[in-house]
């Protein structure tokens, strides 16, 4: 490396050289931070009269997401190929699992790039990495980065709107792997449908032909992305050699970097053109996921409750029947039921990071479980995602915030052997009943609250299924496995109009990416689940 090439970086003091050569390679050393669960890394000093565009970067391990982000942050500081150096961002993969080892806030990075302002581009950069996606941890881990990315969005110094989502594949993938379709899926769920003409594919390892094949795959796996004037795929080209050692292979690699240097023109110029989506309407779907499965967890929490009170009523008539004659002779005669019964089991859970809190978020008018498991961004019932205008949107009763708590437990349906009299029976289900219905038999009194149970049933289950109605609604991709392992539960439950619609949906979602859900259904998810 010469010296006018060296001079030229001089005034970059957060860099370690890792080694010499041409081209000299470097490590940039950012500001990092960690805010909630997000990881912040911070290179130079924001100057706000510039303005900003922000990318969101999505890709399997191997297709060279990280060497993109850095070669779009070395094309942002100037970097020419005569330069004869390199400079990284992305942290080494020893250096980054040992990071993730260290702490769970690096799943989702935001790198934000300023102080280069036209050098090349007139504005700086926010890139935002998900590492997380689509790893061998189980589909609990996937909603984790959702929500994550959620923490992200809505947070008052967090990310508001973006100007890209970009797809990386390699240019000799011939058709998406099911892995691949799951992270596309889980994240294109996350946005609403105005974020469709901001997606793009970015092909890398790329010889600067056409990749046919890869945009071809994209279409036959239904992924959503902007069209040009002519409704062609609007895509981005790149080579991944240019931090490579250039004493051998030199023509080749200066071409490679040309590739790459006109596919980061196009790209930057489609940053600097293309209008940005507001995140609102992502906040939007993804508070409203975060209900769907919230209400979904507590229909079936609520839904297991009556079936054992029906149980329990169906225990007493056969009582009733089988041994009338008996308690008619003898109001001490007892007959053995399970009562079920709402009692408070301890979780894990706790203050983390010192941000968020891990706990249960809980009616005590109800005794339900109103958001959990999932529930960290809220210190208090107000704060929860499930509160809206004062009031919970997932209760039974739908009771005001005052009624909840916020703690380290949550109620679990029971059931315990007891031993009851005709007297009991008489005094559990005859208590406050009019005069019309204390004129019924006791055993038409329990059909009548079998019935009852029933109707909440119904109600409840049409509560879930419009929540489902308008993420449909909504969502740039509705039919996401996030919703999917609910799907089952209500198809079993519904009526059959709403179950026609609901297998429709279950049959919309590709059947590789359904075979990606059985695949996080892992050892691992599994062993997660059983800690």
């Amino acid at each position: 490396m010469t010296m006018n090439s060296s001079s030229k970086y001089d005034n970059i003091n957060c860099k370690d050289l890792i080694h010499s050569g041409s081209p000299a390679v470097y490590q940039l050393k950012p500001k990092k931070e960690n805010i909630g669960t997000i990881r912040r890394m911070t290179l130079g000093e924001k100057d706000l009269t510039k303005t900003n565009r922000t990318i969101l970067f999505l890709g399997e391990t191997g297709t060279g997401k990280s060497t993109l982000i850095n070669t779009l942050v070395n094309y942002t500081m100037g970097v020419k190929w005569e330069d004869k150096v390199w400079f990284q961002i992305v942290e080494d993969e020893k250096e980054e699992k040992r990071s993730q080892s260290e702490t769970q806030t690096s799943d989702v990075i935001v790198y934000e790039i300023f102080g280069f302002e036209d050098k090349t581009l007139p504005y700086s950069l926010t890139i935002i990495d998900t590492p997380g996606y689509g790893g061998t941890r189980g589909i609990e881990h996937d909603v984790i980065i959702s929500h994550r990315l959620f923490d992200l969005f809505r947070s008052e110094d967090g990310v508001h709107e973006i100007n890209a989502v970009g797809l990386v594949l390699k240019a000799t993938e011939c058709r998406l792997n099911d892995r691949l379709s799951y992270i596309f899926d889980s994240v294109m769920s996350l946005f609403g449908k105005d974020m469709e003409k901001n997606i793009v594919p970015l092909i890398t390892h790329s010889n600067g032909r056409t990749p046919t094949n890869v945009l071809k795959a994209l279409e036959a796996v239904s992924i959503k992305f902007a069209k040009d004037e002519k409704n062609q795929p609007v895509h981005f080209l790149f080579d991944n050699c240019q931090h490579e050692d250039r004493t051998e292979d030199t023509e080749y690699l200066e071409c490679a970097d040309k590739i790459s240097t006109e596919g980061l023109r196009q790209f930057t110029d489609f940053l600097e053109k293309t209008e940005p989506q507001k995140l609102k309407t992502t906040v939007d779907v993804l508070n409203e996921r975060i209900r769907l499965t919230a209400c979904i967890q507590n229909l079936k929490e609520r839904v297991e409750f009556i079936e054992l009170k029906q149980k329990e009523i169906q225990q007493t008539e056969e009582a009733l029947k089988k041994y009338e004659q008996e308690m008619k002779n003898n109001e001490k005669f007892t007959v053995e039921v399970d009562e079920v019964y709402k009692d408070k089991e301890p979780i894990d859970g706790g203050m983390w990071g010192l941000v968020f809190y891990a706990a249960a978020t809980c009616c005590t008018v109800c005794e339900e479980n109103c958001h959990h498991p999932g529930c960290t961004m809220a210190w208090k019932p107000g704060h929860c995602e499930v509160m809206k205008g004062g009031r919970c949107t997932v209760c039974t009763k739908k009771c005001p915030v005052s009624a909840h708590v916020k703690e380290k437990w949550i109620y679990v349906n029971k059931t315990r052997k007891v031993q009851k009299t005709l007297e009991d029976v008489k005094e559990k289900y005859e208590k406050n009943k009019t005069e019309r219905e204390s004129r019924l038999s006791l055993l038409e009194n329990l059909k009548k609250k079998t019935e009852e149970l029933q109707k909440d049933k119904d109600q409840w289950l049409e509560e879930s299924f419009q929540h489902v109605v308008k993420l449909e609604q909504i969502a740039l991709n509705a039919d996401s496995l996030s919703t999917l392992v609910h799907l089952d539960f209500l198809i079993e439950k519904g009526d059959t109009e709403k179950v026609q619609k609901l297998e429709e949906m279950k049959r919309r979602v590709d059947k590789g990416t359904r075979a990606a859900l059985q695949d996080k259904k892992s050892p691992v998810g599994e062993e997660a689940k059983s800690k």
